[in-house]
């Protein structure tokens, strides 16, 4: 005689491959993660007695340029080209991203071409043609073309190489933050803007009670990162001769010829200041977020469905 399945026989052998699947693919997981986790922490082991016993290192002397004042010097100067910059640059992007969105076609295209030249030539090229603008512009003339003069000086008084590392930094920021700023006016709904100009606001309002604050949201975090990027890039300087921090220890190195330890104390300057700002746009951001909601992962998802379908199928068998 053939056998008949019930429909509770169907629930709990459903019910089983359930429970073996909830079971069998964590302590895989589990195992993998041990795998790894023991490969990871050897490789670990490896560099970091390799940067303890290696005596070429010089730690003392490493330690002992650290907190010295010409280091400390170079880092104060880091810092502030790092924020005349990221300020200039944060205000051309968004000049740049306005004239980008302007329906003036002329305004567009000259914003455009801005964009397209600063982001295609190296920072480290613009730096160099700063640095060497006299050689293009021995004089520095404003006034009416084929007219009088009203303001004359000499390009290499007026271009320090102070000057020539904001004019280079700050003008390349500039186009890759109106890209930026740009990404953001965008992602706020037209609905909104056309909303409030049914309601009698002015365009520069909207942009400022309405669009910014929304477009906030996608602006911050990688104004964050191209803030951490900004105080790395300052070290291209050093070919201006102006004594930010890598300078500064070039300086000292090629006068002790210590130059590994040295480059190891600057180094050691970028990771803390790049940590504390990182941990900076790690609260920024988190303001940013607030209600956005963390996506389930996958396999958490997978889980819980399964999970609820096991328990329901159990209540309607008890039923």
């Amino acid at each position: 005689m053939s056998s008949i399945n019930t429909p509770t026989d169907e629930l709990t052998q459903d019910d089983a491959v359930d429970r073996s699947l909830l079971l069998e693919r964590p302590r895989q997981l589990h195992i993998a993660r041990w795998i790894t986790a023991g490969i990871v922490l050897f490789l670990v082991f490896v560099v970091a007695h390799s940067l303890i016993t290696n005596p070429r290192f010089e730690w003392d002397v490493v330690f002992g340029w650290f907190a010295s004042e010409r280091l400390f010097t170079g880092l104060l100067r880091t810092l502030q080209l790092t924020i005349i910059s990221m300020v200039v640059g944060i205000v051309i992007g968004v000049a740049l991203a306005l004239a980008r969105l302007s329906k003036n076609i002329v305004v567009a295209a000259v914003a455009s071409f801005f964009i397209w030249l600063f982001r295609g030539v190296p920072v480290f090229v613009q730096l160099l043609f700063w640095g060497f603008i006299a050689a293009i512009y021995p004089r520095i003339i404003i006034g009416v073309p084929f007219g009088p003069e009203f303001f004359s000086v000499d390009a290499n008084t007026l271009i320090t190489p102070f000057l020539a590392a904001i004019l280079g930094l700050g003008l390349n920021e500039g186009a890759y933050m109106s890209e930026i700023v740009r990404a953001g006016l965008i992602s706020v709904h037209r609905g909104q803007t056309e909303a409030a100009n049914a309601l009698g606001m002015r365009n520069l309002t909207v942009l400022r009670r309405i669009v910014l604050p929304q477009a906030m949201k996608i602006i911050i975090p990688p104004t964050g990162n191209q803030t951490i990027s900004m105080l790395k890039t300052t070290s291209l300087v050093s070919v201006l001769a102006f004594p930010e921090l890598l300078y500064s220890a070039q300086l000292v190195y090629s006068a002790n010829f210590k130059t590994i330890p040295l480059l190891i104390a600057a180094s050691l300057w970028y990771l803390l200041m790049t940590s504390i700002l990182s941990i900076g746009q790690y609260f920024i951001e988190r303001h940013y977020n607030r209600g956005s909601g963390r996506p389930v992962p996958k396999w958490d998802r997978e889980r819980v469905i399964n999970a609820f379908r096991i328990r329901n199928r159990t209540q309607e068998t008890s039923k």
